[in-house]
C-alpha cells in the first residue's frame, strides 16, 4: 500500500527535506492589496520580510478547497492513501478544507490530521509520517504514531514587536502600548488549538533563556528528542543559539526553521521560537 504525505506551507519544512521524503505541499496565501502570493512558491520568507518594510501589513488566506481536490486526485493515480497534516484548526480553516476535499475525492483513502500547532513542529509530524510511509507502514499505524507524538510536543514563541499582533487583531491597542513601554516579550504557546500567552518576560534574552529552561525540563528526563529553532528573519541569531544548545543537549537533534510569510504576518520580524518532541 502506497501512502502519500501532504502538509501545508506553514510547516516551513526546508525544500530539500520535502524532496528527500517526498512530502507534498499545499500553499496558503499572503495578500498585499490586490496582489495574492502563494507562500513558499511565489513568495519566500526573505522576500516577505523585505516587502513588509515598504507596504501595509498583508492579510492571509487558507488554500481553496479546489487545491486540495486537485492534489488528492493526482495522488490517487499512484497512491492508495494520503495523510494530510495541517496547521491548527483553531487558527486557520486549512484543516477543514482538507476534510471537505476528502469527501469530494474518490479512489484514495484520505486521512486529514489536525496538528493543533504550526511551523516546523507541524513539519515534524509530516517528516515522521513520511519516514513511516517509506517503510511501508499502514496509514492507521502512522496516524496512531502522530497522536502519540502529540503527548510530548511542546512549542514556545517569543514576539519581538507587539504591534503585529495588535494590528492583526490578536492583541488590544492598550496591551500593545503597555507591553511596548515595559519591553515585555510575551511567550506564547498553543493550548486547545489556540495561541495563548504562556508567560510575560521582560527581555528578549530572558525569554530565550526561559524557553531553554522548558526544553531542559523535558530533555533531562532522558530519551532522544527532535527540536526546531524557528526565527523571523534572524538566521544568524538562530544559528548561534543552535550551536550553544547542541553543546548543552547531546540527546536533542536540532533543526533550524523560520516563520514564513503567513505566520510572520501575525508574529512580525524578530520573533523567535522553539518546539520539540520525544522521538
Amino acid at each position: 500500500m502506497r501512502t502519500a504525505v501532504v502538509t501545508d506551507s506553514t510547516a516551513y519544512i526546508p525544500e530539500e527535506l520535502r524532496e528527500k521524503w517526498d512530502i507534498h505541499m499545499i500553499p496558503l496565501n499572503v495578500i498585499f492589496g490586490d496582489e495574492s502570493y502563494r507562500e513558499e512558491i511565489d513568495m519566500t520568507a526573505e522576500a516577505f520580510y523585505e516587502e513588509v518594510k515598504h507596504k501595509e501589513l498583508p492579510t492571509t488566506s487558507q488554500p481553496a478547497i479546489g487545491e486540495f481536490v486537485k492534489l488528492y486526485e493526482k495522488l490517487a493515480e499512484e497512491c492508495d492513501a494520503v495523510i494530510s497534516i495541517h496547521l491548527s484548526s483553531g487558527i486557520s480553516g486549512t484543516y477543514q478544507g482538507a476534510v471537505t476535499a476528502d469527501e469530494m475525492v474518490e479512489g484514495i483513502e484520505t486521512y486529514p490530521f489536525d496538528s493543533e500547532i504550526s511551523c516546523m513542529v507541524q513539519g515534524f509530524y509530516a517528516l515522521e509520517a513520511a519516514e513511516m510511509a517509506k517503510q511501508g507502514q499502514a496509514p492507521e499505524v502512522i496516524i496512531s504514531r502522530l497522536n502519540e507524538m502529540k503527548q510530548s510536543v511542546r512549542a514556545y514563541f517569543m514576539v519581538d514587536d507587539l504591534s503585529h499582533l495588535q494590528r492583526g487583531g490578536r492583541l488590544s491597542s492598550a496591551q500593545a502600548i503597555i507591553g511596548s513601554l515595559l519591553q515585555v516579550k510575551p511567550l506564547l504557546h498553543f493550548v486547545d488549538k489556540l495561541i495563548v500567552p504562556f508567560e510575560k518576560v521582560r527581555t528578549r534574552k530572558k525569554a530565550m533563556n526561559r524557553i531553554v529552561e522548558l526544553l531542559d525540563e523535558d530533555a533531562s528526563k532522558g530519551g532522544e528528542y527532535r527540536a526546531a529553532i524557528i526565527h523571523a528573519n534572524r538566521e544568524e541569531e538562530a544559528l548561534e543559539w543552535k550551536s550553544e544548545l547542541e553543546a548543552q543537549f547531546p540527546n536533542v537533534e536540532f533543526y533550524i526553521s523560520y516563520f514564513g510569510a503567513v505566520i510572520g504576518t501575525h508574529l512580525g520580524e524578530g520573533s523567535m521560537g522553539m518546539g520539540w518532541y520525544k522521538k
